[in-house]
């Protein structure tokens, strides 16, 4: 309801968390450990046992990435941008080479769309274009 509502008065929609705290990325499986006093810790689908039975979408994402030549965050921030043009992801990191790597998603994203076909609307074109260059301009914290 809300994304329909949103749409209909024009307003923008940026999506908390695109990369799911990390879990996307496919660096985190269950034998991760975090640290103990971390967000993560606290959260049942940072549980062992669900990051065990969440690992499905990560492969997906990882075989979808590989096919793209890809990482998988950069295949979950191009489903993102992908929903609609009024959507903007904004991944938070404190690494120079994962907002590099953020970035590059612009590249892999210029052939996906919500139904992983070659080609994408012009209004998504945009919107990948505004997405970009505000990657590019933001700092690392």
């Amino acid at each position: 309801m809300i994304i329909p509502t949103l749409e209909g008065l024009g307003i923008g929609f940026v999506p908390f968390s695109p990369l799911g705290k990390g879990f996307l990325t496919g660096k985190i499986d269950e034998n991760t450990s975090f640290d103990s006093t971390g967000f993560r810790n606290t959260v049942p689908r940072f549980a062992p046992e669900a990051r065990k039975a969440n690992r499905a979408l990560v492969d997906l994402l990882e075989t979808i990435a590989q096919r793209k030549k890809a990482t998988s965050a950069q295949i979950a921030l191009a489903w993102v941008l992908a929903q609609k043009p009024w959507m903007g992801p904004i991944p938070g990191t404190t690494k120079l080479h994962r907002l590099q790597e953020n970035v590059a998603a612009g590249a892999s994203i210029a052939g996906i769309s919500t139904s992983d076909s070659t080609t994408g609307s012009a209004a998504s074109r945009e919107a990948r274009r505004r997405w970009l260059y505000r990657l590019s301009v933001t700092q690392v914290a």
